[in-house]
């Protein structure tokens, strides 16, 4: 596929398939989060790949109830591994540097035929114990992947004429 087909197709999957995830097609969705950028380049995150179905249930538990993060055959779990630090703009870096390497891995996820979502509602102290995360580090997201279940319609989104302002900010 080419990229804007990709990020026009993504979608937050919220019903998968039971079909296992090969090994070559997880390698490059991992692959993905390697090359994302940093802030300083130093990539200073784990992903914590669960295929284990018992542990995915109880981060289904963890995530409000949404049993869906269990039923998908694949976890992933961000982890930030510097949450202090926070970049000369004000802005804790571990915040952006996993966003942009989670989100890889949802659009590497979308080129293998693959479906993800965003898992933000969550307990930290509950997936931290569940996944063996020390306390100094923080979960950023959760992102159940698998092979949707179905086929969701088009996004709706806002136009670029209500989003993007040119020079200076308006409101």
């Amino acid at each position: 596929m080419e990229l804007m087909e990709i990020i026009e197709k993504r979608r937050s999957v919220r019903a998968y398939k039971t079909q296992e995830i090969s090994d070559e097609k997880l390698s490059k969705v991992l692959e993905a989060a390697r090359l994302a950028p940093s802030a300083s380049n130093r990539q200073p995150w784990k992903f914590v790949v669960v295929r284990d179905p018992a542990k995915r249930g109880e981060l289904a538990k963890a995530s409000r109830g949404q049993s869906f993060v269990g039923e998908a055959p694949i976890v992933i779990a961000g982890v930030a591994l510097e949450p202090e630090r926070v970049m000369s703009c004000g802005v804790p870096a571990y915040a952006v540097d996993l966003a942009i390497a989670l989100e890889h891995i949802a659009l590497a996820a979308q080129d293998e035929g693959l479906g993800t979502c965003w898992i933000g509602a969550f307990s930290q102290e509950e997936v931290k114990k569940i996944l063996g995360v020390p306390d100094q580090y923080k979960v950023v997201a959760l992102m159940p992947i698998g092979y949707p279940e179905d086929a969701p319609g088009p996004k709706t989104r806002k136009p670029l004429d209500d989003i993007v302002c040119y020079e200076r900010f308006s409101g």
